[in-house]
């Protein structure tokens, strides 16, 4: 004991063979990666509807203290782990991050293990919470929940031993995958339009004349996306070292490009250039240099970026394909720009950039001679959809079997909103003006497949309100459609109702 009280520690731990500015610039990256969670929970809001909005920001930060504590119990050690030897998945070794301390990380002798699990971790949270997109309109946020803690179990881990542990299959067959293609866009993407199969198509009454209710939340969720994806794909170089400037370079040129191109797309049709357009296009463009940024040259970037804004936009259409109601377009932008990375890695890898971090050593792609390399990312990435996609749906057919655990809300539920009646708060005040009128609260018609509220005023008159202005029809045209001291007989009521109803049904979306 020090003439402080203090007992000295009995704990030897050696961390001078690490850099100090390696270490300060990954935590630096680990909370810059942290940012894309609150950018995917504005993403999605603003994409929704404006009475499930809230709903989907609840349920990505909620998912995100989920995984934190999946990983924490045993998600790295099934990922990571150093002793096992399947080619699968890790064992329990490293438990409770049992002895996860300063050795060298198995993805770079660059820095600690302890704070190469936290870098991993919040790789594990941005996909699952990517992965929740698919709830939007329609799915239950408590089975949402414990789903998210086993597919991070079942799916997530997997993958990511797949390729990144030492032990993985996929790993010692050579191949190349820089921040995560595999683990983290196709399994976020083929994940969510698996879930969404399973919880079925909204109501048509949902998707008729359906758009993004705030652009500005949708703008401004990219725009923290697109800070944490550097921190995301600078920070896979594991140190400050050049590498690590590629991979941030490399983002910013894909991103640029693929947002032109799909505005482009869009103004050949729309004669307008639109902002949820460009913002597709510029995360389509981060996703396919997830896996790529840290292995190609910059110019190759500039073909990525138009290759994949193009892919990407074209492959919107292939939930109308599907006939799955893959709502915020999952798959086409996270599963397809990851497979668009993934092939040109075995086109454009080039070893000498790889080796710019002083350690790494790869036989690179066609640049460098290496023509099986293609095959391999493609056999790569065919397992990955395959095991992603079926392990995806069978949980969540499981999870919809137990009754207390079914996935998706019910029809009343959907037509008042997630916000309410999963969440009992609302993204915007607008609720606050129905409450000082009578408190409404619609009530669904099963036979009618709308929602109507019908209020006897004092003079006797039927008076119904709406929430909100959408689609040009505001509040206001509601209540003046019945004129202060009119009293309709009995049929022209009638009518007056039917003819209010309509505007409900689109109004309040």
């Amino acid at each position: 004991m020090d003439r402080r009280g203090n007992v000295p520690s009995t704990l030897s731990v050696d961390v001078s063979q690490f850099d100090r500015g390696d270490i300060s610039f990954i935590i630096v990256c680990g909370a810059l990666v942290l940012f894309m969670v609150p950018g995917i929970a504005f993403l999605y809001s603003g994409l929704s509807r404006r009475k499930s909005a809230l709903h989907l920001i609840w349920i990505v930060a909620a998912s995100n203290a989920v995984v934190i504590f999946q990983w924490y119990f045993w998600g790295y050690s099934l990922a990571f782990s150093s002793t096992a030897t399947n080619g699968y998945i890790g064992n329990l070794h490293n438990f409770g991050m049992k002895g996860v301390l300063a050795d060298p990380s198995p993805g770079s002798p660059l820095i600690p293990e302890l704070l190469y699990s936290f870098y991993q971790m919040e790789f594990a949270c941005v996909t699952v919470g990517i992965l929740m997109g698919a709830l939007a309109d329609r799915g239950r946020v408590l089975p949402a929940l414990a789903f998210s803690f086993v597919w991070t179990t079942l799916v997530y881990c997997p993958l990511a031993c797949w390729v990144w542990s030492t032990n993985g299959w996929a790993f010692k067959w050579g191949v190349l995958d820089y921040a995560g293609g595999g683990p983290v866009e196709i399994g976020s993407g083929i994940g969510g339009l698996a879930y969404s199969w399973v919880l079925g198509r909204r109501t048509e009454r949902e998707l008729l004349n359906f758009r993004p209710h705030n652009v500005s939340l949708v703008g401004m969720g990219t725009f923290i996306l697109w800070l944490g994806w550097l921190g995301f794909n600078g920070g896979s170089a594991f140190g400050a070292n050049l590498r690590a400037v590629l991979a941030i370079w490399n983002s910013m040129i894909a991103a640029a490009f693929g947002g032109i191109v799909w505005c482009f797309l869009d103004y050949r049709v729309e004669r307008k250039v639109s902002m949820v357009g460009f913002c597709s296009g510029t995360i389509a463009g981060l996703v396919a240099a997830t896996p790529t940024s840290g292995y190609i040259p910059l110019w190759a970037s500039v073909i990525t970026g138009i290759v994949v804004g193009a892919f990407s936009n074209y492959a919107t259409k292939l939930k109308f394909m599907l006939r799955i109601d893959d709502a915020l377009d999952l798959a086409a932008e996270h599963a397809m720009g990851g497979v668009v990375g993934l092939l040109f890695n075995g086109f454009f890898a080039d070893a000498n950039l790889a080796a710019l971090d002083g350690v790494t050593s790869i036989p690179g792609g066609w640049l460098n001679g290496n023509w099986k390399q293609l095959y391999i990312q493609f056999a790569y990435v065919c397992a990955t959809i395959a095991y992603t996609f079926v392990m995806t749906a069978l949980l969540a057919m499981a999870f919809d079997l137990i009754p207390c655990l079914k996935l998706r809300a019910s029809p009343e539920e959907e037509a008042l909103g997630m916000d309410d009646t999963q969440i009992g708060e609302f993204v915007s005040d607008y609720v606050e003006v129905r409450r000082d009128y009578l408190d409404w609260t619609p009530v669904y018609h099963p036979e009618e497949g709308v929602t109507q509220t019908k209020r006897e005023a004092s003079d006797g008159s039927n008076t119904l309100t709406a929430a909100g202005d959408r689609h040009g029809q505001p509040d206001i045209s509601v209540h003046q459609h019945h004129s202060v001291g009119h009293t309709p007989t009995e049929n022209n009521g009638l009518n007056d109702v039917e003819h209010t109803s309509e505007k409900v049904s689109i109004t309040h979306s």
